[in-house]
């Protein structure tokens, strides 16, 4: 079972060797600075899952966007685009 692991920037710098290895084994570590999460070592993903994952995100646009409603708001002419006040 893959584990989010939370370490203190300190700590990430003085074992970023262990953490790419945790990071190897396809766990999550999450460093933090005064508490605060800074930044996240993650598995990479390989380009199969890369576009899969592109490819889930598109249909779910695409499934709202069927679902909206159309609005027309124009027609304006180029000269009241760029009309300042």
């Amino acid at each position: 079972m893959n584990m989010h692991i939370k370490v203190t920037a300190t700590e990430a710098n003085r074992s970023f060797s262990r953490l790419l290895q945790e990071v190897r084994k396809g766990n999550r570590v999450t460093i933090t600075s005064h508490g605060q999460p800074l930044a996240t070592l993650a598995p990479a993903e390989n380009e199969e899952e890369r576009k899969a994952r592109r490819e889930e995100a598109l249909r779910r646009l695409e499934k709202r966007w069927a679902t909206q409603k159309h609005i027309t708001i124009g027609p304006w002419t180029r000269e009241e685009l760029y009309e300042r006040d």
